[in-house]
């Protein structure tokens, strides 16, 4: 069943735009809009799957960012507070002049654990957050 295109417009660093053309041309995509399609599939997986996380879990977050954002330090670190019962570990990296990395494991409930990635990822000057989560493995 054909479904009904919706046109819309969107702003980007040139840089970005530049870099996912690249990776369209080299996957074989035959536009720009089904790389776009592509990518919003994935995004929309990747956060169901991350709302699908239920129980106990061990979860380690792994955030890039522009260190020199204003204010985004003072906020991770306020986060990383509100979630302190759950963080046991945090390790900050200084990658080059610009971009830091940030890797903090937590252990609790997965919702808990999401909420405190979703948090961090929603931070202006936030280049790329990805959660991981497994189980405990008592169920083995």
């Amino acid at each position: 069943m054909d479904q009904e295109l919706m046109r819309v417009g969107i702003s980007l660093p040139e840089n970005l735009l530049n870099k996912f053309d690249e990776i369209i041309l080299h996957r074989g995509y035959s536009s720009r809009s089904e790389g776009v399609r592509d990518a919003i599939r994935s995004y929309i997986v990747n956060f169901e799957w991350m709302s699908d996380v239920q129980g106990e879990r061990v979860g380690v977050i792994t955030i890039v960012y522009a260190h020199s954002q204003r204010g985004l330090e003072d906020n991770l670190t306020e986060i990383q507070h509100e979630f302190g019962g759950l963080i046991q570990s945090s390790l900050h990296v200084h990658l080059d002049h610009d971009n830091c990395l940030e890797v903090v494991v937590l252990r609790g409930e997965g919702q808990d654990v999401r909420k405190a990635a979703e948090r961090m990822m929603s931070l202006k000057g936030v280049k790329h957050v990805k959660l991981t989560t497994t189980s405990l493995g008592k169920e083995l």
